[in-house]
């Protein structure tokens, strides 16, 4: 069954939540990885200060997996994913300020599906790596683009805080078959400034996964996100960016300088 799992703060720390029937969030008692329950109402979730709905220890991410998006930077499709890594310390959620820092001249927002590890796992077969997800959320790719052609390599691009929004939520109980080919959208104060579809990914979810496993072992509440479509651009202080993935949510951030 489809549920909505929540991250949110409170005066004793965050909290997991469910969002049930009515759209109100009842408190998720036990693991959210495992065996739990729904507990007493908390409120709607407007009521609340959501933040990231995982708390991961490594954030996943893959390059030119969108061959629209490699050609708008002169770049092919690899054989093989391209990894990379952004810090856990770049998590914000739902709401939370994109902070502009000012080593960049240019920070790029980018739209992604990220998919949640639910069960430890190494060396995952493709066609068994579905069984590891917990569910899927949307993501940013914040990207300090100029430093990351200065670079020639991403780590400084990609790290800075603030720069890997997730949420507003994570869709559990989903299929392989599901996230297949929905539409990821990116809009910049209302206007859309990328439309592609997961369909349209080289590399799948589970292709990742495996690949990824094969590397290092994935931990319940990893973060895997699966590339960005064409039409990444720049964000500019008082923007407000939102991330949509068909069936999922609406994750959106204002963007301020630091």
């Amino acid at each position: 069954m489809r549920q909505r799992i929540v991250r949110y703060d409170t005066t004793g720390g965050p909290r997991w939540g469910v969002v049930a029937e009515g759209e109100v969030v009842r408190e998720l008692r036990g693991n959210p990885y495992g065996e739990w329950e729904p507990g007493p109402e908390v409120g709607l979730p407007a009521d609340l200060r959501l933040l990231a709905p995982v708390a991961p220890s490594k954030i996943l991410c893959v390059g030119r997996n969108y061959p629209a998006h490699a050609a708008e930077h002169d770049a092919e499709v690899p054989p093989e994913p391209l990894l990379f890594l952004k810090p856990p310390s770049a998590v914000i959620g739902p709401g939370a300020p994109i902070l502009l820092p000012p080593q960049s001249r240019r920070v790029d927002y980018e739209a992604e599906m990220a998919v949640v590890i639910g069960r430890r796992c190494r060396d995952v077969a493709p066609e068994e790596a579905w069984k590891y997800v917990w569910g899927v959320t949307c993501a940013n790719d914040v990207t300090a683009r100029d430093l990351q052609r200065r670079d020639g390599q991403w780590t400084r691009a990609k790290g800075f805080d603030t720069f890997c929004p997730v949420g507003p939520w994570v869709v559990i109980g989903l299929s392989e078959a599901d996230v297949a080919d929905l539409e990821v959208i990116c809009r910049v104060n209302g206007e859309v400034r990328q439309r592609g579809r997961t369909s349209e990914m080289a590399f799948s979810p589970a292709d990742l996964i495996a690949y990824s496993s094969a590397v290092m072992t994935l931990e319940p509440g990893d973060l895997l996100l699966t590339g960005t479509p064409a039409g990444v651009g720049p964000l500019h202080p008082g923007d407000v960016v939102e991330v949509e993935v068909e069936g999922i949510g609406v994750l959106r951030n204002p963007v301020a300088r630091r």
